[in-house]
């Protein structure tokens, strides 16, 4: 005969039973919340976005307007200042809201408006490498998609700090050469190294000077292309679409301050009081003056501040583009466009806070530690009643 099993052997057995469940709806618990904010929440808040409709109507036998996205200062952190839990956390946070956003909205082109990197004007070659290396497989997109990148201080350094090695480091990496026109779908995006622009006639500048120069040359050829007296002029000029450009930079036209930039990611109350620096915050007045003059734009976007801001100059709106990194912003965000070689419209897109994020975290923490205190509250009463039970009568 099978032995018989004991009322305390079938006891013990019943509370096994209850705490392995209570470990595994534990861990279930832990494991979706951590799920839930490491990835659910960046599709849940990005679904929301949506491409900006344009003013002007399009006609079915005209090409599709260009779904341009724009961002900046991703500030991946190097090996000398940045801590090895802040470069996962922030990496994971911007490769997640990147991919996130390439999948749902399907951009046509990219376009990262300088200082991917924090310490690329620190670097040596191995530790470049090494960044260089992660921000390609953090910001990697599928075939459809186009990256195109604009050069920072962070990369290559302040104007005192820029070589010609570090310049070309960073052109050979991503396979551009700054002071250029990149032409997607008969529109014209100029491409600008800004820290360039200092105006002292060093050797980086003098030749970015003369990039500019020669752009500006090729955009008015374009546009001049019916008349006849531009004929002889614009013989040797690589033809570009006629359609006025957009210019990319990182550091913004000259203004005084942010004082006048508004919205919830603009800079803070005091940020807005400090004057800024030209050459340092912003381009100088000389310098402003001339990209406007030579390059004609019709649009502006920059980076570099940190923060938000439209600003205008003339006619011309130029877009501060806030930074893409957590570690700079509590709301990180970036802008959609819809562009055609006549019109543009512009739309934000807001990441997830990092407030919403340590919040679901401390209000999750706080009802498992609850339900933990009830569990076992729950066994010291059950072993309590079950030790009264078994006193003789």
């Amino acid at each position: 005969m099978a032995p018989m099993k004991t009322g305390l052997g079938t006891k013990k057995s019943s509370r096994l039973n209850r705490r392995n469940v209570f470990l595994l709806k534990s861990l279930g618990l832990i494991f979706f919340i951590i799920f839930f904010c490491e990835f659910l929440l960046y599709y849940l808040v990005i679904i929301q976005c949506h491409w900006p409709k344009l003013k002007t109507v399009i006609s079915p036998r005209t090409t599709a307007p260009l779904k341009a996205m724009f961002l900046s200062d991703t500030h991946l952190l190097g090996e000398i200042t940045g801590h090895w839990f802040d470069k996962l956390r922030r990496e994971w946070q911007m490769e997640r809201a990147y991919q996130s956003t390439i999948w749902l909205l399907q951009p046509d082109i990219v376009f990262i408006l300088g200082d991917l990197f924090d310490e690329g004007k620190w670097s040596n070659s191995k530790a470049w490498e090494d960044d260089a290396a992660r921000f390609q497989s953090m910001f990697r997109h599928p075939p459809h998609t186009e990256l195109v990148v604009v050069v920072g201080n962070h990369d290559i350094g302040f104007h005192y700090e820029m070589t010609e090695h570090k310049l070309n480091r960073f052109e050979k990496t991503f396979n551009l050469t700054s002071g250029k026109v990149v032409s997607r779908k008969g529109i014209n995006f100029v491409l600008v190294n800004s820290v360039a622009l200092e105006g002292d006639n060093c050797i980086i500048c003098r030749t970015a000077e003369d990039q500019i120069v020669e752009l500006s040359r090729q955009l008015n050829c374009s546009r001049m292309k019916s008349h006849k007296d531009s004929v002889e002029k614009c013989r040797s000029v690589h033809p570009l679409p006629p359609s006025a450009p957009i210019l990319l930079q990182h550091y913004p036209l000259y203004r005084k301050s942010d004082s006048e930039c508004t919205g919830e990611d603009s800079a803070s109350p005091e940020e807005k009081k400090v004057l800024f620096k030209e050459k340092y915050d912003v381009l100088s007045q000389d310098a402003s003056q001339k990209l406007l003059w030579l390059i004609q734009p019709r649009l502006i976007l920059s980076g570099h501040t940190h923060s938000a801001c439209r600003m205008l100059h003339g006619k011309v709106p130029e877009i501060s583009v806030p930074s893409f990194s957590w570690r700079n912003r509590n709301n990180p965000s970036f802008i959609m466009g819809l562009i055609t070689p006549e019109d543009f419209s512009l739309e934000k897109c807001f990441l997830p806070t990092e407030n919403t994020v340590l919040y679901i975290y401390g209000v999750a923490g706080a009802l498992l530690c609850l339900w933990t205190l009830i569990y076992l509250l729950s066994l010291n009463f059950f072993k309590s009643f079950d030790t009264t039970k078994q006193k003789p009568v």
